[in-house]
């Protein structure tokens, strides 16, 4: 793709249907709960992106055999029943927080020396939490630079068990981390979640893999989770959803043109969190259809909000696109953390949408959103996906808009531009 992307605008409301490709979030998790199961397990709707490669290529290099057929969107994972084969690694994990906190939690479970880094922006990420949790499970853990960010070199000698605690307010990766190499240790792991946990969606969605898998965790106590001993087993085809947050992209076009958008293999029973993304777009005044594998999404007279968006934060930047064109502010709440993400993204949002001419009020942990007239810009993404995917809805109704490296959106969703023009009717 050219360095740029000149979003076209359409005509009218947008009128379709559209499959996102597979979660993010879930193919991860399956893929690390997998590699520490008995036997051969094989999935399905597999997301191929760099996020998903990065994770593949890394488990590769740990011993754990998987067969990724991208164009079949499965993988075939070969599970090492608790204890990562090779005692030895370097692991690249370009930009993907997912990957770099789950495989650090992995590596814990094998036996021998193991480094995990990234580009900048991932030296830059939080990963201490992970690491003080991890040392007190008796594992020789460091983050190299002292910087409480990658690269982090683990000394693995087998997880024994124990008791741990996590805060939850900077990450709930941490503690899915932490829950998904738990089954693998030789003695119940104890975990105490110290503070309000962040993105808790997120963290169902770890649960609600690891049950899939056959495990389950002791939760007598809200902030005290203990897990036994186990093995993950899969007898069948496990099989992915598509990506709720990609999701969220189509849905948020047919608010902007006022057109009727439907999400096939999504319900609102579905494990990521970020469906209730559709909850956001009601209140703004758009129907909603659920139906039994799909969602469809009408879009109306839009009014601004204020919502707290702490458990659907990877759709916030959605949401600031679909905000410019309501009657009124909107208001996006709590969400502080995700200035922890690929980018600082409240600071990315403010900047882009004052370049299109848009009023905003930025505070630690929120952003507010006056509506007002939209000027042509080329926007900047940070080598973020979701400012790209999130910037391009605009260029739907506004003339001019131009995204600049376009490419970012290789991270979790590669063909996004193309799957947009086709629900806009624009593709050749």
């Amino acid at each position: 793709m050219p360095k740029t992307y000149q979003v076209k605008p359409v005509n009218g409301p947008i009128q379709g249907t559209v499959k996102p490709p597979g979660s993010k979030s879930i193919t991860n998790r399956a893929l690390i709960v997998a590699a520490l199961g008995d036997g051969t397990i094989h999935l399905s709707g597999v997301l191929d992106c760099l996020d998903t490669q990065v994770m593949i290529q890394s488990l590769n290099r740990l011993g754990v055999k998987v067969k990724h057929d991208a164009s079949q969107c499965t993988a075939e994972v070969k599970g090492c029943a608790g204890r990562i084969p090779q005692t030895s690694a370097s692991l690249w994990l370009e930009n993907s927080g997912t990957s770099i906190r789950f495989l650090t939690a992995l590596c814990a479970t094998g036996e021998g020396k193991f480094i995990l880094d990234g580009n900048p922006r991932m030296r830059e990420r939080p990963i201490q939490d992970l690491v003080e949790a991890l040392k007190l499970l008796d594992v020789d853990i460091a983050c190299e630079n002292a910087t409480g960010c990658p690269p982090v070199r683990v000394n693995a000698k087998g997880l024994s068990g124990g008791e741990t605690s996590i805060s939850g307010n900077v990450s709930s990766q941490y503690l899915s981390a932490l829950l998904m190499i738990a089954p693998a240790a030789q003695e119940p792991v104890t975990i105490t979640i110290l503070d309000e946990m962040v993105s808790k969606p997120y963290l169902e969605i770890t649960l609600g893999v690891m049950a899939q898998f056959g495990v389950t965790i002791d939760r007598a106590k809200p902030s005290v989770w203990k897990i036994q001993p186990q093995t993950y087993q899969r007898s069948a085809v496990y099989e992915i959803e598509p990506d709720a947050s990609a999701a969220s992209y189509f849905l948020a076009a047919a608010a902007i043109t006022g057109g009727r958008v439907t999400v096939e293999g999504l319900n609102q029973d579905a494990l990521q969190g970020d469906i209730n993304f559709v909850r956001v777009l009601e209140d703004m005044g758009c129907q909603i259809e659920r139906g039994r594998n799909s969602i469809t999404v009408e879009g109306g007279p839009l009014k601004g909000i204020d919502v707290d968006m702490n458990d659907i934060s990877d759709t916030a930047q959605t949401l600031a696109a679909v905000a410019v064109f309501a009657e009124g502010p909107t208001c996006i709440r709590n969400v502080g953390h995700i200035r922890h993400k690929e980018t600082d993204r409240i600071a990315a949002v403010a900047t882009e949408l004052k370049r299109l001419g848009i009023q905003v009020e930025e505070t630690e942990d929120s952003i507010t959103i006056y509506p007002g007239e939209i000027q042509p810009a080329t926007i900047e993404t940070y080598d973020d996906h979701r400012m790209a995917m999130s910037f391009a809805l605009i260029g739907l109704k506004v003339p001019g808009i131009v995204i600049n490296d376009p490419d970012c959106t290789i991270k979790t969703y590669p063909h996004f531009f193309t799957d947009l023009e086709k629900l806009c009717g624009q593709s050749s």
